[in-house]
């Protein structure tokens, strides 16, 4: 009593290149819809918080990184300075800004 038959290969035709392109078309989908869905938004969102960045100018209202909301009053190269109430500065890197408020937002 034989439980398991004999198994033979199917002689395998030769490879065409359309079959070769077939077999990789689900991996360049893959890949193409990946660009569109995570990597375009992302460069995208990336290049708007470099020119913000880059517009930063004293009395502006921003947010930074840590939730701190205030008055831009000095921006440098690597650093700006922000009144977060009368009299207080505190000094972040231009980095921690994430975002722009309307003039007016803080009062």
């Amino acid at each position: 009593m034989v439980f398991i038959s004999n198994a033979y290969a199917q002689a395998a035709g030769a490879a065409s290149p359309e079959s070769s392109l077939m077999s990789f078309l689900p991996i360049i989908l893959m890949f193409v819809v990946l660009y569109f869905v995570m990597i375009r938004p992302q460069m995208k969102r990336q290049k708007e918080q470099k020119s913000m960045l880059d517009a930063l100018a004293k009395g502006d209202e921003v947010i930074t990184a840590g939730g701190i909301a205030g008055k831009v009053t000095k921006v440098s190269d690597a650093f700006v300075s922000v009144e977060v109430s009368n009299g207080v500065d505190i000094q972040i890197q231009k980095s921690a800004v994430t975002t722009l408020l309307p003039k007016g937002t803080l009062k």
